[in-house]
């Protein structure tokens, strides 16, 4: 925040700019981020932040997992900045249950709520993806936690990154320090840890609750190839 703070003003005043910035870049903005950007100040403090961590850590590849659609459809607009575009996709039933379990970190969200965040959050990334076609893959997290050594693969093949995978033959990753600010409690593992897919919803989600979600997410739900039931591999 220092980096990218300007002179004179206090961090308090420069987060509210920000934050008001922010309201002409939410996810419903992105088609219209696509065309032309509004003209304030979020574009210039968001590549300038990126460059200070850039800077600060001596990172060729940084990831952005704020998840916000919006602001992958500015990259492209931001000199020296190349993006590239992962879009991670969820059962929407899972991310119901997920969204209404109590949760320290977060809020909570009501199944209709859930659902219709999940759709447009995936309708705004599919935007950014046409938008940037041969910088960008969609991934199943049910796939991703199946076979993560093959995902980052495919991560690594999109960014024309020669490094080696840090997933392994077995499934498992080294999880060090990370620089997350808030989100799962899992975000502070540490040590040798396998990717496994959480499948609690599985059993756990009523069944009417279930059958609520599956019908609201009917359509993109056909389109991701996820069945109407709850019994599937990936393979």
């Amino acid at each position: 925040m220092e980096e990218v703070r300007p002179a004179g003003l206090s961090l308090e005043r420069h987060a509210a700019e920000v934050v008001a910035w922010q309201e002409q870049y939410r996810t419903r903005h992105t088609w219209r981020v696509l065309r032309a950007p509004p003209r304030n100040g979020w574009p210039e403090t968001l590549a300038a932040t990126y460059r200070a961590i850039a800077r600060v850590s001596g990172a060729e590849v940084i990831v952005d997992g704020s998840k916000y659609a919006s602001d992958a459809a500015l990259l492209s607009r931001m000199p020296g900045i190349e993006g590239r575009y992962v879009h991670l996709i969820r059962d929407p039933r899972a991310a119901a249950w997920s969204w209404a379990r109590n949760k320290d970190y977060t809020g909570q969200r009501s199944l209709l709520d859930s659902t219709l965040h999940w759709t447009g959050f995936n309708l705004a990334a599919e935007a950014v993806g046409r938008a940037h076609r041969e910088d960008s893959l969609h991934m199943l997290y049910e796939a991703v936690a199946g076979s993560p050594r093959a995902a980052v693969d495919a991560v690594l093949d999109l960014l024309g990154h020669g490094g080696p995978n840090p997933v392994g033959a077995d499934g498992t990753v080294e999880l060090g320090g990370n620089h997350t600010v808030t989100g799962n409690p899992n975000r502070f593992g540490r040590g040798r840890t396998a990717i496994e897919e959480d499948r609690r919803w599985r059993t756990a989600m009523p069944g009417p609750r279930r059958a609520a979600t599956t019908l609201l997410s009917l359509p993109l739900l056909h389109r991701y190839g996820y069945p109407k039931g709850t019994t599937w591999t990936w393979d």
